[in-house]
């Protein structure tokens, strides 16, 4: 009994049972319920589910890229409100970093030509879209048109996230992504090769088609 017990209470904690099916299970054993003692023994004969997850642990948030129709108006406001710093200014782009927890790169967004020549898996920027008219739940109606038509065009795109992680192990990283039915695709930031840059990332998809980027960089050690 006691293992039945113990079983109920691992599943419980594992999330397989509600608090409610929980008590109801144990109250029904209590008064000797042979359905409830054939369900309870069913579960503790029941194989523990095996542990599933990766050999590293998020520990760094590496940047975040935005793609913006002015990088310079999008750099001075963040910076004039959040109180970032600009690391590194090119021209089309600027590198910043936020107070030491991380980095955001924002710079211009491609014009549809230049994205027809885009590298291969760089998803190209979508046009900017007004957001949907809101339903009012309830009325079923509509928003107002008046407040909806005053709202400024969506304009800036964050393309992609990029987590670092650790330990990083290259090859383990690639393994564990296409054991997933991810196609990983390299990224050093234009230094080298996987093997002999100092940043190494891949980039993937995520089930909504967004790109994801995982990297070596953390809180100790990274460049942007």
């Amino acid at each position: 009994m006691e293992s039945v017990v113990a079983a109920l209470l691992r599943d419980f904690e594992g999330g397989k049972l509600s608090r409610r099916q929980l008590v109801q299970t144990l109250a029904l054993m209590a008064v000797g319920s042979p359905v409830a003692s054939a369900v309870a023994q069913s579960v503790a004969a029941a194989p523990a589910k095996a542990a599933s997850g990766t050999p590293w642990k998020t520990v760094y948030l590496d940047h975040i890229s935005f793609q913006v129709s002015d990088y310079k108006r999008s750099t001075e406001f963040y910076t004039d409100l959040m109180g970032w710093k600009v690391l590194k200014d090119t021209g089309t782009q600027a590198d910043i970093d936020i107070n030491g927890i991380g980095g955001i790169i924002i710079r211009n967004r491609r014009r549809p030509a230049d994205a027809a020549g885009a590298t291969a898996g760089q998803p190209a920027a979508q046009p900017a879209t007004q957001p949907p008219v809101r339903t009012d739940t309830a009325t079923g109606s509509a928003g107002s048109a008046m407040a909806q038509g005053s709202r400024p065009p969506v304009t800036g795109v964050v393309d992609h996230i990029s987590w670092g992680i650790e330990p990083w192990d290259t090859e383990t990283v690639r393994s564990e992504l296409v054991k997933r039915g991810l196609t990983p695709r390299e990224d050093t930031g234009g230094r080298g090769s996987m093997e002999t840059s100092p940043f190494k990332s891949f980039h993937v998809k995520d089930p909504d088609g967004w790109d994801l980027q995982i990297s070596n960089q953390t809180k100790d050690k990274h460049e942007l």
